[in-house]
C-alpha cells in the first residue's frame, strides 16, 4: 500500500450492520447476496493506480479480526446477544469474495458475493476505503483537510451561538467521509460542543462511538427490507416490509426500534405499519422524498391508529445540512420528537464536491432485488424487468389490498 492503512478495526463500520447482522445470524444464515459498487458522479475517474491501492486496502481490511476488548464493548450493548458475539469472535472478512476490476465507466468495478452474513459487513468499510483513496490520490489532501477544518469550526460556532437548532443529532458520515482523520476530528469537535440547544448524541461509526463514549446509532438499512422481503422467492415483494418488521420484532421485541420506511415506498410501508408495529417501534426514519410531506404523513398515520405522535421519533437522514435540519425541526418540534442523522455535510465538506458512491445489494439467493424509494434515482438494480415486476406488485397491492 502507498497510503497508511485506512480501516484499522472491524468496529469501523455503521452500527446498523451489527443490528442487522445479529438478526441475519439468528434467522437468515443460509441467505446469499451479491453487492455491487456504483459511482454516480459522471465526471469522476479512478486511475489504475487508485484501483490497485483500493485492492491493497481491501486486502488489509480482510486481515483484521475483532479484539476481545471490542467484543466486550459489543457484548455490553443492551440488545446484542452473546451468541452473536461468539460468532463475531470467529468471523473474518474474505478477500476471495471480492471481484475488483477497472471495467466500469468510472474506472472502478467492485462486486462482493457470498453469504449475507459475510457480505453485509463489507459495504461500509469498502466505501470508506474508496473515498479516502480517491481524495488522497486525486487532490492535495492536506489542502482539503484545512478546508474541512475551517468549515467545521464555522459549523461549531453556529451551533454554539444557537443559529442552528437541531434538538438531537448524530453523525452518519462514515461511508462518505473525506478520511478517517477528518471524521474523527469532526466527532471530537461535536462531542465538545458547549451550551447549545442542539445535543450531539452519537455516531453511526461504532469505533468512534466506543472511543468517545458516545451512543452508537443505527438499526436497519434498505438491504434488510430488500433481502428479508425479496430473498425468499415464495414471498410477494409488495409485502417486504411486513416480513422485515416481523423478523425484527422476533429478534428485538421493543428494543432497537427505528423502522426505515421508503424501501418500496412509504405508502406501501404504512399498509404493514399497523398498530402492533407502530406501537413496538419507537419511531421511523426518513431517507428519501419530501421530508415535510413524509413527516405529516407519519403523524397522521400515528393519529389514525390512536397513538400520540409526541411519544414517537421521526429520524431524518436524507442529504441533510444543519440549515435544512433546523427548518425541519422548527416545523415538527411541537408535533413529534425529532432527531437527525447527518452524514456528508459533517464528514466530507470541502471545496471539492463529495463522491456520490454506493454499494448496494443487487441479488439475494440468486434473484434480483430492488429498492423503489420515494424519489426517482435512488434505486439500483441490474434488471429493469424485475423493477417493473416489483412496481406492478406494489401497484396491485395498493389498489386491491384494503
Amino acid at each position: 500500500m502507498k497510503l497508511p492503512q485506512i480501516i484499522n478495526s472491524l468496529l469501523e463500520t455503521d452500527m446498523y450492520k451489527f443490528s442487522m447482522g445479529q438478526t441475519i445470524f439468528h434467522q437468515f444464515t443460509s441467505y446469499k447476496t451479491t453487492w455491487t459498487f456504483k459511482c454516480r458522479n459522471k465526471d469522476v475517474h479512478f486511475s489504475e493506480e487508485m484501483v490497485e491501492e483500493i485492492r491493497q486496502q481491501i486486502a488489509a481490511f480482510c486481515g483484521l479480526r475483532f479484539t476481545e476488548e471490542e467484543l466486550d464493548y459489543l457484548d455490553n450493548i443492551t440488545w446484542i446477544k452473546g451468541s452473536y458475539v461468539d460468532f463475531l469472535r470467529l468471523w473474518q472478512p474474505r478477500y476471495e469474495e471480492f471481484t475488483i476490476t477497472t471495467d466500469a465507466p468510472c474506472g472502478l468495478s467492485i462486486e462482493a458475493a457470498g453469504t449475507w452474513l459475510n457480505t453485509t459487513m463489507y459495504e461500509i468499510p469498502i466505501l470508506a476505503i474508496v473515498n479516502e483513496v480517491y481524495f488522497r490520490m486525486a487532490y492535495d489532501y492536506d489542502e482539503l483537510l484545512e478546508q474541512f477544518k475551517t468549515r467545521l469550526s464555522q459549523k461549531v460556532e453556529m451551533l454554539e451561538k444557537n443559529k442552528y437548532r437541531l434538538n438531537t443529532f448524530s453523525e452518519f458520515g462514515l461511508r462518505r467521509r473525506l478520511s478517517a482523520q477528518a471524521q474523527e476530528i469532526a466527532v471530537e469537535a461535536l462531542t465538545n460542543l458547549k451550551d447549545t440547544d442542539s445535543k450531539f448524541i452519537g455516531t453511526s461509526n461504532v469505533y468512534l462511538a466506543k472511543k468517545y463514549n458516545l451512543k452508537p446509532i443505527g438499526t436497519m438499512a434498505h438491504e434488510w427490507i430488500m433481502c428479508t422481503g425479496q430473498g425468499n422467492h415464495k414471498h410477494n415483494p409488495a409485502y417486504s416490509n411486513w416480513y422485515a418488521l416481523d423478523a425484527w420484532v422476533k429478534e428485538y421485541g421493543i428494543l432497537n426500534g427505528i423502522a426505515l420506511t421508503d424501501t418500496i415506498t412509504t405508502d406501501c410501508f404504512l399498509r404493514d405499519f399497523q398498530l402492533t408495529y407502530a406501537t413496538l417501534f419507537s419511531g421511523v426514519r426518513h431517507d428519501s422524498g419530501d421530508p415535510y410531506e413524509w413527516g405529516e404523513k407519519m403523524i397522521a398515520h400515528y393519529k389514525k391508529l390512536g397513538i400520540d405522535p409526541g411519544t414517537k421519533t421521526l429520524l431524518f437522514s436524507d442529504s441533510l445540512d444543519f440549515e435544512k435540519a433546523t427548518q425541519i425541526y422548527d416545523h415538527f418540534k411541537d408535533k413529534v420528537q425529532v432527531a437527525f442523522g447527518i452524514g456528508t455535510f459533517i464528514s466530507n465538506d470541502t471545496n471539492v464536491p463529495a463522491l456520490n458512491i454506493v454499494m448496494k445489494t443487487t441479488k439475494c439467493n440468486g434473484m434480483d432485488v430492488a429498492k423503489i424509494s420515494d424519489i426517482a434515482g435512488k434505486g439500483m438494480c441490474k434488471n429493469p424487468d424485475y423493477v417493473d415486476y416489483l412496481n406492478r406488485c406494489i401497484e396491485y397491492r395498493m389498489n386491491n389490498d384494503n
